[in-house]
């Protein structure tokens, strides 16, 4: 980017690996502010993800997974998603991951948009994806995923984001996304 001040840009010294597998990578970065200051700081960096928000084709519901979430301890809806495998577009992961997860094929999927859902410590990239219309292929592949699948009232969203039964981000860029403009 141009216009940039760069008297503002944290320098990192060094980083140095924790841990690393085919799901994480785990490093402390040794990092100078520009006052100065030099610290320590935790480093994640983990693959793509790719989630899908899959609305019907009347777009009053988006298809969504009750599922328990062990990290928090919680049972929350989300939207299906999972990590994007290496030389694998994108897409195909969306629509493959919504396919197991559920047991729906979107009918199409385009994209939406890319966040990261920590920035100040994750280097996790969320691309979003939306499909409009699903066909139903059968019970979901991955018993793993959710205890359901349910195809939610839009209107209902609000309440349930307000209610704490969605909280990740991702789930949320995307269901925002659907009450603000669809």
């Amino acid at each position: 980017m141009t216009g940039q001040d760069e008297s503002t840009v944290w320098k990192v010294l060094g980083e140095r690996v924790v841990d690393d597998t085919r799901r994480l990578r785990l490093s402390i970065a040794s990092v100078e502010l520009p006052d100065g200051l030099r610290f320590e700081q935790y480093v994640l960096r983990m693959p793509k993800a790719a989630i899908v928000v899959v609305l019907d084709d009347a777009r009053e519901h988006v298809l969504m997974m009750w599922r328990h979430r062990f990290i928090i301890d919680r049972w929350l809806w989300e939207l299906p998603g999972g990590y994007v495998d290496p030389d694998e577009d994108p897409a195909v992961t969306a629509a493959r991951e919504v396919e197991e997860e559920t047991g729906w094929r979107p009918r199409n999927v385009v994209p939406l948009v890319s966040l990261q859902p920590s920035v100040g410590t994750t280097d996790a990239e969320h691309l979003l994806f939306m499909s409009h219309g699903a066909e139903y292929i059968g019970d979901p592949e991955d018993i793993n995923e959710a205890e359901r699948v349910e195809w939610i009232r839009i209107d209902s969203l609000r309440e349930r984001i307000a209610a704490g039964e969605i909280v990740g981000a991702a789930s949320l860029v995307g269901l925002l996304h659907v009450i603000a403009f669809v």
